[in-house]
């Protein structure tokens, strides 16, 4: 009987002494086998400049987030010609961020987005990275990227301070981008003088600036540019289109997503934030007072982070002569509303 009940012991030990050394392998960092194939994914898209990266978000008809969906689950088209799928994921990506706020805003909806602003804090994580940029007729850079909290409460401490009515006066005479010097004989061309308490503001311009910010941040990261505005864009007064900034945001895989301030049933005031939107997989919420603000800014930084990833490195569509090629991800499951990037652009000869 001895032995057997030593033998018992000694089993009973090793069952103990390994479930001890699983514990502690977890303790110190060892992932499990799905993390360890997330990060798999994560290395393919930092090692191959030839992925195409393609962040998907998937939602069912109640507007809520479809999360149990499996590589076998989408497909994707390249100029109609289906791809295979080398790395699929629905690992929550870190941000780099460019919070990009309307600093032009009529009285009423400056008061509401101003206390508000601060609120955004509450949906950045550890691993994220936000800068907080302003815009009206000009530009504003924050100072750099952080993920400390403090500096990004105090950035957005400092936009909230000068979120507001502009006090400038009407908008001097501007010579548009395509300007020239008139020839012989060639009557002068009279540009409109913009008048009134309030400048335009160029839109396109601060997106294009924002997406500039972004070129340098890593593969690995869901970069992406939080718009705050009523949506008003002077074209006369932007130096780039809306073309022109489109390439610039799918060159480097930035999504654009919009809180819309003011009266959403005017939907054709938030034409240009609703095109960024739907042409870079980004999305567009509306908002008319502080509270329903603060309540999208979480619920936007979470969306974006946990969008499904696929990418793949296009075959047979050689012969697409145009450097744009078009995209379309379909979801084998009904009643689900699917949004990615129209398209991208394929990479250029040349550094940028």
């Amino acid at each position: 009987m001895l032995p057997r009940r030593l033998a018992a012991f000694l089993m009973i030990g090793s069952l103990a002494a390994l479930a001890l050394s699983t514990q502690s392998g977890e303790l110190q960092g060892q992932a499990p086998a799905s993390a360890t194939a997330q990060s798999d994914a994560r290395a393919k898209i930092s090692v191959n400049s030839n992925l195409v990266i393609l962040p998907v978000t998937v939602k069912n008809r109640f507007g809520d987030l479809v999360a149990d969906l499996q590589q076998d689950d989408f497909r994707v088209f390249d100029e109609n010609v289906e791809q295979n799928i080398s790395v699929f994921t629905a690992e929550a990506f870190p941000l780099s961020l460019v919070i990009l706020v309307d600093d032009d805003l009529k009285s009423k909806d400056a008061e509401h987005v101003a206390p508000s602003l601060r609120a955004i804090a509450g949906g950045i994580s550890a691993n994220d990275e936000v800068m907080v940029c302003r815009f009206d007729l000009s530009f504003y850079p924050g100072d750099a990227f952080t993920s400390d909290l403090d500096q990004l409460w105090a950035a957005l401490k400092d936009a909230q301070s000068r979120s507001g009515p502009s006090t400038a006066g009407p908008v001097p005479f501007i010579t548009p981008p395509t300007t020239h010097s008139e020839g012989v004989g060639e009557s002068k061309k009279q540009v409109a003088v913009k008048a009134g308490p309030r400048p335009t503001k160029a839109l396109d311009d601060a997106i294009y600036s924002s997406a500039d910010l972004l070129h340098d941040r890593g593969a690995t990261r869901r970069k992406m540019i939080l718009v705050i505005s009523d949506g008003v864009n002077g074209a006369p007064f932007n130096k780039h289109t809306y073309a022109e900034t489109i390439e610039s945001l799918l060159r480097d895989n930035v999504s654009v997503f919009s809180v819309a301030v003011g009266n959403s049933l005017i939907k054709h005031k938030f034409a240009r934030l609703t095109d960024y939107a739907n042409d870079t997989g980004g999305d567009i919420y509306f908002a008319s007072d502080t509270r329903a603000m603060e309540r999208l800014y979480s619920q936007i930084t979470e969306e974006a982070r946990h969008e499904y990833t696929l990418a793949y490195i296009p075959n047979d569509v050689s012969q697409s002569r145009s450097p744009y090629h078009k995209v379309e991800v379909r979801v084998a499951r009904e009643a689900v509303t699917v949004k990615t990037r129209q398209g991208y652009y394929a990479p250029e000869p040349k550094s940028r």
